[in-house]
């Protein structure tokens, strides 16, 4: 903005000061202070403004500018109401290459008192985004106001703006002048559960996940309702109020793809050039239009493995794109998206981090069970806790409960390491196990063309080398069209026949395994469960409040990245189901998953790990826990980062509440952990195992495992998604043909037993499928410029206090003494999970990263 346009002169007192107060005033000694304000503004702002009104909407700003008034902390002492504010008019100073700079005089009364707050209104005609306030002339220094939050235009929202200075209070703490600003900014982010949200809003509030169906479109888009029954049961979303649908009220519209989130969620002008929904979303159309074009056939697989490695050296080659489709394209993908010339364009991948260090990498045995560990989802591996292995399901409607996986067959396969008993009692099996989760939704899935699902268990042994040993494969297909119920099992063999239905057979287990990931590893047990948590934070926990202040860094952005989630993601034939096996049941799996296995105090990494089997209590371990695998990177970084975060929130918590009464007696953070539990994820309210809300420990256990699972659990299952799933025969994310020993036609048999891999390439992802999730992998794994690590820079409000920043300092020095042992750690022979010819170090809990996709880096929110 032209700084020749500000130019007001600051003013002194409120407008409707009479001649006596001016009078009384003169007559004060008074104390002269000069705030700084400094704002970003769009880098197209005067290009907006050219277009939306021309040189008439220039020449309106001129006199317009921000009116900010100080608010003292006292209240007056001769009547116990509320000072009178001091307001004064910034004039913009200096304008920068990202920021401007304004500065307001103002006078004050020597009896004013310290100042708590600024009152903010903005009288220019488009909003601002205001970064900062520092006051300068006070006798003890500066005091600050971190603002960082969209300031609309007056003439839209007349409700002045309250930023509280840097300093943190509890609510029985805060300043007399300042209660009744601190409850009304909190009655103000509530709202009233009415009508639809405007973009500029900044209103948190609750709602189903009722707008991921399209029935206005189709009834073939409709979709279960996900939230607000027993029988569909998940944690809540940000609240839209769009219109419901003609075809069925219970849906909200999808005929703009542009939801609402808070105004203060939505990205930052660099992150919207990282992930954008309609750059997504037309970029991804155009490519899936141009390969419509290529191939005749959506269907259609990849004929070879050289073509598929055809994809990383010469890329595909699409037809003349028009000039914004290609654009889009450069937005979203711009690595991939290459010119060669003007009749030519080419879609073009960088080879995954394992596939350049070993071309082979994805057909080992060896790295399919290490992946396990070591992977994009170590969540899932647990210890077999029962023999024999059983269902729960029920008989009659699914078959035989018993496994197929026979002692025996364990025996054949350890026979040169261990006894089957030796390797039940030295817990030395383990397993994937995805029989009881997907058994019930075989046939459901195998009503829709081009994929297939069965129930599965996947074990393995721990050798005495501490690798995991792959043993067996159980594919289960249910009673299903008056069929009995079919199963066989899988081993590693030297025949040829029996080697390529391993291979077969392990593709689909890896299906499993890329869905189970995506849809709860990933998106359900971090996306999901936090957007309740932050919407309650927002609604429940002043500003001001040291917890809101401790949690803030770890709100950014997710709210946005969820919204996109929903427009174009996990929606009605959204990227998860063209792209996954269960296809439209793709997110009423997700709410299955919710209801039988999330629970929040298993959240947290140590109980996590216990549940698992992967890890027993032992006061006399490192971490108080010894693993089940010595060589464990996923257990052995993450534990390093969960003792880091835990006393970093120890020492703040017990900072502020040095005593269990206090945590009791905080009404905003009883508010907060109720609302958590009874609205955020209400479905799941009276679930026994929530954690109690009355002492430190109490407090610091729920903020941990808050902190966990938005930093280091979404890290560790976001940031190496393109690294091991971009070569998809990795991690293919849909099994598209039974296995060929399932009621085979002699035709079926034969084409088998004579072209084996293109059996195994025609089960693989279609041409389209995978070229599509690579382009979305390669945006997810990747790092924005403007990313925010763990412990990487302090909060304003944490170097306010001498205590809290000591502390942070000292949960910054241990985040780099961590980098520094997962360095070591790598470079360790004996540590072969993470260590070896053509194996890519285990690094996705080194806290810090440069952008990109660096396959590293603990981001502090759900930011991608």
């Amino acid at each position: 903005m032209d700084c020749v346009t500000q130019c007001v002169k600051a003013v002194i007192g409120s407008s409707d000061d009479d001649d006596e107060t001016n009078t009384n005033m003169k007559s004060q000694k008074l104390i002269k202070v000069k705030a700084i304000v400094t704002l970003k503004h769009s880098d197209d702002w005067l290009l907006k403004n050219l277009v939306d009104g021309g040189i008439q909407q220039i020449e309106e700003l001129v006199g317009k500018t921000l009116v900010l008034e100080l608010v003292s902390n006292e209240l007056d002492q001769a009547n116990s109401s509320e000072k009178e504010t001091v307001k004064g008019s910034a004039q913009c100073i200096e304008e920068k290459e990202d920021d401007e700079q304004y500065e307001a005089e103002f006078e004050l009364s020597k009896d004013f008192g310290n100042v708590g707050a600024i009152l903010v209104e903005n009288e220019q005609h488009k909003e601002v985004f205001l970064k900062s306030i520092v006051v300068h002339g006070f006798s003890d220094g500066p005091l600050s106001f971190t603002c960082n939050s969209w300031i609309q235009p007056k003439h839209d929202s007349p409700t002045k703006r309250v930023f509280f200075t840097d300093k943190s209070y509890l609510p029985s703490q805060t300043p007399k002048g300042l209660r009744r600003l601190r409850k009304e900014e909190l009655v103000l982010l509530r709202g009233n559960g009415e009508g639809e949200r405007k973009e500029s809003d900044r209103i948190y509030d609750y709602d189903v996940y009722n707008d991921l169906g399209d029935p206005d479109t189709s009834i073939e888009l409709k979709r279960p309702v996900l939230g607000g029954t027993k029988q569909y049961p998940y944690p809540r979303r940000c609240r839209t109020g769009r219109k419901h649908s003609d075809a069925d009220p219970l849906y909200e519209k999808r005929s703009t793809l542009n939801f609402y989130v808070p105004r203060d969620e939505s990205f930052s002008e660099i992150k919207q050039t990282q992930f954008n929904t309609s750059s997504i979303s037309s970029g991804l159309t155009a490519v899936i239009q141009s390969l419509d074009t290529i191939l005749t056939d959506p269907n259609l697989g990849f004929s070879s493995f050289e073509d598929i490695e055809e994809i990383f050296k010469e890329g595909f080659h699409l037809p003349p794109l028009r000039s914004n489709d290609l654009t889009f394209l450069q937005k979203v993908i711009p690595k991939l998206i290459k010119v060669a010339n003007d009749s030519q364009n080419l879609l073009r991948f960088d080879a995954p981090e394992p596939l350049k260090r070993d071309r082979f990498f994805w057909f080992s045995d060896v790295e399919f069970a290490r992946e396990t560990l070591a992977g994009a989802n170590p969540y899932s591996i647990q210890l077999v806790k029962e023999w024999p292995l059983k269902s729960k399901l029920d008989a009659k409607v699914y078959g035989p409960p018993e496994s197929a996986i026979t002692r025996e067959i364990i025996e054949s396969q350890i026979i040169t390491y261990s006894t089957f008993e030796e390797a039940i009692k030295e817990k030395k099996l383990f397993m994937l196990d995805y029989h009881d989760l997907y058994l019930p939704y075989v046939s459901k899935v195998r009503e829709i063309e081009g994929t297939t699902l069965y129930g599965s268990r996947t074990l393995f042994f721990l050798t005495n080398q501490g690798i995991l040993k792959p043993l067996a494969i159980e594919l289960t297909r249910p009673i299903i069209d008056g069929k009995p119920q079919w199963k066989q099992v899988f081993t590693p063999a030297s025949h040829s026949t029996n080697l390529w239905l391993w291979r077969l057979a392990k593709a689909h287990v890896l299906a499993h395994d890329s869905g189970h990931h995506e849809l709860i590893s990933h998106w359900l047990r971090t996306h999901c469960v936090v957007e309740p948590i932050i919407i309650a934070t927002y609604r429940q926990l002043s500003s001001m409040h040291p917890i809101y202040r401790l949690l803030h860094p770890h709100l950014r952005y997710t709210m946005e990245i969820n919204k996109v989630a929903r427009e174009v993601l996990i929606n009605a034939n959204g990227i998860l189901e063209i792209s996954f096996f269960p296809k439209k049941y793709t997110m009423e799996l997700s709410s299955v998953a919710y209801d039988k296995l999330w629970q929040f105090d298993l959240q947290a990494l140590p109980n996590d790990l216990i549940n698992r089997g992967m890890a027993v209590e032992d006061p006399n371990a490192q971490h108080g826990l010894k693993l089940a695998i010595e060589d464990y990177p996923f257990a052995n970084d993450g534990l390093l980062i969960w003792d880091a975060i835990k006393q970093w929130v120890t020492e703040y918590v017990n900072h502020y509440y040095p005593n269990p009464k206090i945590v009791e007696s905080d009404e905003e953070l009883q508010a907060w952990w109720t609302e958590v539990r009874t609205k955020g994820h209400g479905d799941k309210s009276e679930e026994p195992w929530w954690p109690k809300l009355k002492t430190q420990k109490d407090l610091i256990d729920i903020i941990t495992t808050i902190a966990w699972v938005a930093s280091a659990h979404h890290s560790a299952v976001n940031f190496t998604q393109y690294p091991y799933g971009g070569y998809f025969p990795n991690r293919p994310t849909i099994a598209r043909n039974k296995m060929p020993t399932e009621d085979p036609t002699k035709e079926q048999w034969e084409e088998f037993i004579n072209k084996p891999d293109q059996t195994l390439l025609e089960c693989f992802p279609s041409q389209i499928q995978a070229t599509i999730f690579m382009v979305i992998l390669n945006i997810l794994s990747a790092h924005s410029p403007d990313e925010e690590y763990i412990g990487e820079k302090i909060e304003p409000s944490w170097g306010e206090n001498p205590t809290i920043k000591t502390a942070f300092e000292k949960f910054h020095r241990r985040l780099k003494e961590i980098e520094g042992i997962i360095d070591s750690r790598n470079e360790n022979k004996n540590l072969k999970n993470r260590n070896g010819a053509g194996i890519m170090p285990y690094e996705s809990l080194k806290p810090f990263s440069g952008p990109g996709i660096t396959g590293k880096g603990v981001s502090y929110s759900i930011s991608i």
